[in-house]
């Protein structure tokens, strides 16, 4: 067994489904970040359990071919980017066995998982940024940036290779404002301070950028001397306060102030206008969105005839982009701001044949059952910890003739997949789409049937 502190040389050979290297020793599976399939390194135990191993590169010696040099310096430290040292072919072929092994060995489904649809963009793609605020230990002053791996320790950054340019440009002005009249930044440890967490979007085609601000109290100083500031920048459309009081990991909280603008901003996806709130969920690699709801349209092979039933529909972003090709559409979600943007998206864009409501996906979907409204395609879209088995068992009494999953995790995926199995539903095949380049994240569409795999 492996001891702490220990030296060895290791073959690294797999991959994580977090993107961490794995390679074994005498059996044992140790795992080290930084590492790529094909990597020969020399590193140190830094925990030592009973059944695997953790270990630090110390160097590395012998590179595998799919290793590029990092140009983020942060990238080792950070705990976004995994895979900011691969080449990119080898960082698909990685989320490819990822899809396909979960598949297979959680879910014992087997099925054609055609190739990831790789990102139009692996470069400031992300519409959506949400950095933590704390004080620098010497100077006192505000500092941000991201979470280090599994950890609340702030890496300071503020010029992501994955975030828009201007981000960059916002933040310092952000930092100024509150270095200038000294608003005390949030510490997790006491409880104490004001300012949490800077939070940015923008409209991958409109350009327009909201600002908010998460705080811990609405009486923040000085905000006209922000607004200004902010509003030097053009593509500023709306500046907003949201009020976390809570000793929580959750960003936002329940109540939003607006300082300036109308709140919400607009973007463009597949030919139609949303607009976004600070709660909506909305894609954040624009171009990608278009590939992974492009997919999930094939597979809802939708008929002018057909009740399209979209839950999770954020603000009704899948459902209205298929509006045109089906006679109704029923979407469903739980935050009653993105249903209120759903309805705006829809009377904006001239859509009469949708309709949402606000509620839990599976009391929604099982009060529309009762209610006799009949689905003939059912899109689910959940967050990462996927179905319930209540939605699940929901889903398949509406008899649909397809159902479409799209998931932001596999496990839960490939999980879910196995109860839909139970439920008299197949999965006919599957398709990976890469959102979120660099990282250990990617997206899968499923195509389920009513009957027995043929």
């Amino acid at each position: 067994m492996l001891k702490k502190n220990q030296e060895l040389l290791l073959s690294i050979d797999g991959m994580s489904a977090e993107g961490t290297g794995i390679g074994r020793f005498e059996g044992q599976a140790v795992f080290v970040s930084g590492t790529a399939i094909g990597d020969s390194v020399s590193c140190r135990i830094i925990k030592a359990k009973k059944n695997y191993a953790v270990g630090k590169i110390i160097e590395i010696a012998e590179p595998s071919p799919d290793r590029i040099p990092s140009d983020c310096p942060v990238s080792d430290r950070c705990g976004g980017c995994c895979f900011r040292h691969v080449s990119y072919p080898a960082e698909l072929q990685y989320k490819q066995k990822k899809v396909e092994d979960a598949l297979q060995r959680i879910g014992h489904i087997s099925c054609p998982v055609h190739p990831v649809l790789e990102s139009p963009v692996t470069e400031h793609y992300r519409n959506k940024a949400q950095y933590p605020v704390c004080k620098n230990p010497s100077t006192g002053a505000p500092e941000i940036g991201f979470y280090a791996f599994h950890s609340h320790r702030i890496i300071p950054c503020t010029d992501c290779r994955l975030q828009p340019v201007l981000f960059s440009k916002l933040l310092s002005v952000i930092c100024g404002w509150a270095e200038r009249f000294s608003v005390p930044a949030y510490d997790e440890a006491t409880g104490k301070g004001l300012l949490r967490h800077i939070y940015l979007r923008q409209g991958q085609i409109s350009g327009e950028v909201m600002v908010c601000l998460v705080v811990t109290r609405p009486a923040v100083p000085h905000t006209e001397e922000l607004g200004k500031a902010l509003r030097q920048c053009s593509k500023v459309k709306t500046i907003l306060l949201n009020i976390n009081k809570e000793r929580t990991n959750v960003i936002l909280g329940q109540e939003t102030c607006l300082l300036f603008g109308d709140g919400y901003i607009k973007d463009q996806l597949l030919g139609k206008t949303f607009s976004l709130s600070p709660r909506a969920f909305y894609q954040v690699n624009h171009d990608g969105c278009e590939l992974l709801y492009r997919k999930a349209a094939e597979y809802a092979a939708l008929s002018k005839e057909d009740i399209l039933l979209d839950l999770y529909c954020g603000v009704g972003t899948i459902g209205l982009t298929m509006a045109d090709k089906c006679k109704q559409v029923y979407g469903v979600e739980i935050i009653p701001e993105a249903v209120e943007d759903a309805k705006r998206n829809a009377k904006e864009n001239g859509i009469q044949n949708a309709t949402f409501f606000c509620g839990d996906a599976a009391a929604a979907a099982e009060k529309l059952r009762k209610e006799q409204v009949h689905a003939d395609v059912i899109i689910v879209d959940p967050p990462r910890k996927g179905l319930s088995p209540n939605l699940i068992q929901t889903v398949t009494t509406f008899s649909p003739k397809r159902i479409v999953y799209v998931s932001c995790d596999p496990a839960t995926l490939a999980r879910d997949l196995a109860l839909f199995k139970e439920q008299g539903y197949f999965v006919s095949e599957a398709t990976p789409v890469d959102l979120f380049p660099r990282t250990a994240h990617v997206e899968t569409v499923a195509l389920l049937l009513k009957g027995k795999e043929e």
